[in-house]
Formats: structure tokens, C-alpha cells, sequence
């Protein structure tokens, strides 16, 4: 075997081992590459009533809410599929990892769930209340970034005191200055779901990161060892 073949083998094992650390977040990513390439290969007026189909808008979720809460967590509202492979890699596979996938399904569950019945809720005041067209009932609400925010939010729990309080403020501050400026239903949805986060602190309870030393991760000491290896002579 040649050395650049051993080296080979040796990078993919160390992948699959990555990959099986987090499987439910690569089997995620597996999903919405492919409704992804699905999006991308059909007309816009099909994608736009597949779509529909699997919305949380306000009809659905009085009719089917169960198929459309899961359906709806398959496919990327804009953004790429690219870019949602770094973030679930830089915020999904630690939390996964450090939670376990059990848990780790119930915290973005349940932000998935409660921001978007939340959010919801608030569009359907607004209709009520004649500040909102009786159309926004159908209006399209899919994709994965409820989740998402519910698990940047809890990863607050793993950061190391007093970086725990920098990366909490930056958690509340992209989510809320979005709410403040946009006020949409979606911006709602986001700020609900880093607030839903952030009350799933019982659930870490008693959990640790093998990879980041078994404790609360430090960026600042990390940040160090990474220019250390950096300065390393080749």
C-alpha cells in the first residue's frame, strides 16, 4: 500500500467516524440534499405546490398538524444546501454529540414545534384583528431554521463561563434585533425558538463533550491549541 493510499484510508475512517458521532444530523443533511435536487429539477409552479403541501401554515396545521410539523423540517427555505452543511456542522453535530441524539431530537422538536404553533398564532391574531389579509392563512412557512435556532440557543450550556454570557448575548441579539426590525411571524418564530433553546437547560444536565475535553467548551483555550498546532514545523 502506497502512503498517499494509507493516508486515504486513514482521512475516511476519521470522517465516518465524525459521521457517526452525530447520525441523526448527517441523516438530516442526507434528506434535504436530496428534496434539495428535487426542488432544483422541477418547474417553479410544481416546487410551489409541493411546497404548499408540506406548509405550517394555519389550514394545515388545523388539518394534518402532524405531517406537516415533519414534512415541513425536510426542505430548505432558501440559503442552499451548502450553507446548511456548515451550519449544521459547526451548531447541529456538537449538540448531537454533547446531548446525545435523543435528546438532542427533543430540543429542536420541541423548538420546531413551539416556535411554529407560536408564531402561528400570532399571524392568526393578526388576521382576526384585521392587520393581516385573510390569504396569509395559506401562507408558505416550511424549512429548518426553528430548529436550528433552538439548538444554537441550548448550545449556550456547553460554552464555558464568561464566554457562555458573550455567545448568549449574540444568540439574543441576532434573533431579537431581526424580531425589532423585521416583525414578521417568522422573526416570532426564530426569537420563540432560541427562547424554547434556552428553556431546554434540564435536558443538559449531566452531559459532556468527550472531544472538547469532557467539560464546558472554551473557546479562548481552544482558539489556542488550533494556533499551536498552526505554528508546528511541517
Amino acid at each position: 500500500m502506497s502512503t498517499t493510499d494509507g493516508r486515504g484510508r486513514r482521512a475516511a475512517a476519521r470522517a465516518w467516524c465524525y459521521v457517526r458521532q452525530a447520525p441523526g444530523t448527517f441523516a438530516w443533511l442526507a434528506i434535504l440534499f436530496v428534496t434539495t435536487q428535487i426542488i432544483r429539477h422541477v418547474s417553479p409552479e410544481f416546487a410551489d405546490g409541493l411546497l404548499q403541501k408540506r406548509s405550517t401554515n394555519i389550514e394545515y396545521l388545523s388539518q394534518d398538524p402532524v405531517r406537516v410539523l415533519i414534512t415541513s423540517a425536510l426542505w430548505i427555505a432558501g440559503g442552499g444546501w451548502f450553507l446548511y452543511f456548515l451550519l449544521y456542522n459547526l451548531f447541529h453535530v456538537p449538540a448531537e454529540r454533547w446531548l446525545g441524539t435523543r435528546r438532542w431530537l427533543l430540543v429542536l422538536a420541541i423548538a420546531h414545534v413551539g416556535a411554529t404553533y407560536l408564531s402561528e398564532g400570532v399571524l392568526l391574531w393578526a388576521i382576526d384583528h384585521g392587520h393581516a389579509p385573510e390569504s396569509a392563512r395559506y401562507t408558505l412557512d416550511y424549512g429548518v431554521s426553528y430548529a436550528l435556532a433552538g439548538i444554537e440557543a441550548v448550545l449556550t450550556y456547553l460554552i464555558v463561563k464568561p464566554w457562555r454570557y458573550v455567545y448568549l448575548a449574540g444568540v439574543l441579539l441576532f434573533y431579537g434585533s431581526a424580531l425589532i426590525t423585521g416583525r414578521t411571524f417568522t422573526d416570532v418564530g426564530h426569537f420563540t425558538a432560541a427562547l424554547l433553546g434556552l428553556a431546554c437547560y434540564p435536558l443538559t444536565r449531566g452531559r459532556t463533550l468527550a472531544a472538547v475535553g469532557g467539560g464546558p467548551f472554551d473557546p479562548v483555550a481552544t482558539a489556542r491549541r488550533l494556533l499551536h498546532r498552526l505554528r508546528r514545523p511541517l
